[in-house]
């Protein structure tokens, strides 16, 4: 279980790197891009961050610019972050939601057998 402070770093990097994409970074090519997590190593080196986009198509070439600019990121990370080192930035594409729209796809399926079999 992380510690506390890890815990905050981790939801101050969330919300600052949204306010970085929402406010410095407006590239329409992204489209609607959420930061749903961020996980920090215990010696704050090294944050994974995971993102969703909402158009799926464009997921792995937002993936692409956003590690072409990933230092950009961490540069504006840094101006806002007071912690002795500023964190790696490695760029995760949160596919959560895809797997709950399969899982319901299916319970969904499954249900609908269901009914065709039994009879009223």
């Amino acid at each position: 279980m992380p510690s506390y402070r890890i815990g905050k770093i981790e939801n101050f990097i969330k919300e600052e790197m949204s306010l970085i994409f929402l406010h410095k970074i407006q590239d329409p090519h992204f489209g609607l891009l959420t930061i749903t997590n961020v996980k920090v190593s215990p010696d704050l080196r090294h944050a994974k961050i995971y993102f969703s986009i909402y158009d799926k198509e464009k997921r792995e070439s937002a993936l692409e610019k956003i590690n072409e600019i990933k230092s950009l990121l961490r540069t504006e990370l840094a101006a806002k972050i007071h912690l002795r080192f500023v964190p790696e930035l490695h760029f995760f594409i949160d596919d959560t939601l895809d797997y709950v729209e399969k899982m319901e796809g299916l319970f969904k399926k499954i249900h609908e057998d269901n009914n065709e079999e039994k009879p009223d």
